[in-house]
């Protein structure tokens, strides 16, 4: 059995093609969830709505608790950091992390910067020694061997790789660097694009999505015949 983190980060509720004006990129991770749960009944699932439950942003007070050596904190230091410590215990438990994230003027949605910012924590995800030779800082989470799963969706299209404007795209590349600075760098991306135009170019990029996820699906599934992959092995 392994644990799968469900996260969806659209400011909508519910999904497209089911509910009107629905998210599609809820529609896209649900798709996913489905597929894997087909796949693999057994394993255990774990949801976050940070679109409609967004984590409370960082303030200075945040800073103080987090940078604050564990054993010196005082009680209202541990009450800031409650809520982040949930969010941070959720991914550490999570083998594989399924997040549905919306493009949102060219990055992510406000309520997902926060959950970045909660989970971005010194001395659970990251280390940080000043007298440390070379980089002060390190992941901490690498050789628990997490994949991460982005599931987008774009009002225009063309922002992959080398297309016309990928240089506007700040989802993808933005979640594979801070993921990666925790140690996460299994990262695989599907969008659907053309939300702006709708129509059946919007209805074609859905289908192609959700036919990519069914790929990525069994290829995953698949690879879990690889146990050490594991964080969390039955």
């Amino acid at each position: 059995m392994i644990t799968l983190l469900h996260l969806d980060a659209s400011a909508r509720s519910g999904r497209s093609g089911i509910d009107p004006h629905g998210s599609h990129s809820r529609r896209l991770s649900a798709h996913f969830v489905a597929q894997w749960k087909k796949a693999r009944p057994g394993d255990r699932l774990l949801y976050r709505d940070v679109g409609q439950h967004p984590p409370r942003p960082v303030t200075g007070e945040w800073i103080h608790a987090a940078f604050t050596k564990p054993e010196a904190r005082e009680p209202w230091m541990h009450d800031t950091l409650a809520e982040s410590d949930t969010l941070v215990d959720e991914l550490l438990e999570a083998d594989l992390i399924v997040a549905g994230v919306p493009m949102y003027n060219f990055g992510v949605p406000a309520g997902f910067k926060a959950y970045i910012d909660n989970i971005v924590r010194v001395g659970r995800t990251f280390g940080f020694d000043r007298s440390r030779q070379g980089l002060p800082y390190w992941p901490m989470l690498t050789e628990m061997r997490k994949r991460l799963v982005v599931l987008s969706s774009r009002g225009d299209y063309g922002y992959e790789p080398g297309e016309r404007m990928a240089h506007a795209n700040h989802v993808e590349p933005h979640i594979r660097t801070v993921f990666g600075y925790l140690g996460i760098n299994d990262v695989h991306g599907i969008a659907a694009e053309y939300d702006e135009f709708g129509g059946e170019r919007l209805q074609a990029s859905l289908a192609q999505a959700e036919q990519d996820i069914c790929a990525l699906v069994e290829e995953l599934v698949a690879s879990l015949d690889m146990k050490p992959l594991l964080t969390n092995p039955a």
